[in-house]
């Protein structure tokens, strides 16, 4: 399986093309819709509401991005739908309505955040609720996230869409996981079994062996977040292309 071409050309509005002090949070209908206008790919990030909606939302609580507080998977989507995003008038939107929007003017990565909390296989509603979404989509999107299982979960529910796994160097003091987990993942161990095409990997690590290793061996590499014209440099000596924030990135690199 490979990515449409489209994945190698256009940059990846991490979260759409935000700038809260233009009135567009991320993962906001109006980040998104800046983003198509430019012509940059869009990723965003799926969370699951209490009635096992999709939703596009980053943070498993509500309180970063919006006035209100608790976690977001404890309430309805309908509920959801009546919440505010900090910065602007509107609202969490569903995954079904942002495809709506996307309609597949410009490729799409949906990242699947871990349910689990410990990257393990305690997982399925989330993944069940996007592929539902993913099914009657008509447009250039794979599906990726950092915990292997969930994309193994993908490769069952919608085989026909590429898929990759979020990689990192795992430092120990930046994830709030046991060691034994950190090591493993490091390792991107889950590559092959995974059916994976591709990997979004951690900017500052991207001359690791392993990720310089995969890229020989005919995996597409990703990398966030470059956040400035002088790391897109950088991260384009050794990906095929770049999700950033924060400023404009190349087209047609």
């Amino acid at each position: 399986m490979k990515l449409p071409a489209t994945f190698h050309h256009a940059p990846f509005a991490h979260r759409g093309f935000h700038d809260l002090s233009a009135g567009r949070p991320e993962n906001s209908r109006a980040a998104f819709a800046a983003a198509i206008a430019r012509g940059y790919g869009i990723e965003l990030d799926v969370q699951l509401s209490a009635d096992g909606a999709a939703m596009v939302f980053h943070d498993y609580a509500l309180d970063r991005l919006t006035d209100a507080q608790g976690a977001i998977r404890l309430s309805t989507a309908s509920d959801l739908e009546k919440i505010q995003l900090k910065g602007c008038d509107e609202t969490i939107p569903t995954l079904s309505e942002i495809l709506d929007l996307i309609a597949g003017r410009v490729p799409l990565l949906v990242e699947i955040k871990d349910q689990d909390g410990s990257m393990g296989d305690d997982l399925g509603p989330l993944e069940e609720a996007t592929a539902q979404c993913l099914n009657s989509y008509h447009g250039d999107v794979a599906i990726m996230s950092f915990n292997p299982n969930a994309v193994a979960r993908m490769a069952d529910l919608v085989p026909a869409i590429p898929r990759g796994i979020v990689t990192s160097a795992y430092r120990y003091h930046d994830w709030p996981l046991p060691k034994a987990v950190c090591d493993r993942l490091r390792d991107v161990p889950d590559y092959d079994r995974t059916g994976a095409c591709f990997i979004s990997h951690e900017l500052d690590d991207l001359t690791s062996n392993r990720v310089t290793d995969l890229r020989k061996a005919g995996a597409m590499v990703c990398c966030w977040t470059v956040r400035s014209a002088h790391d897109e440099t950088f991260a384009r000596q050794y990906a095929d292309n770049i999700t950033f924030e924060g400023y404009d990135a190349l087209l047609n690199a």
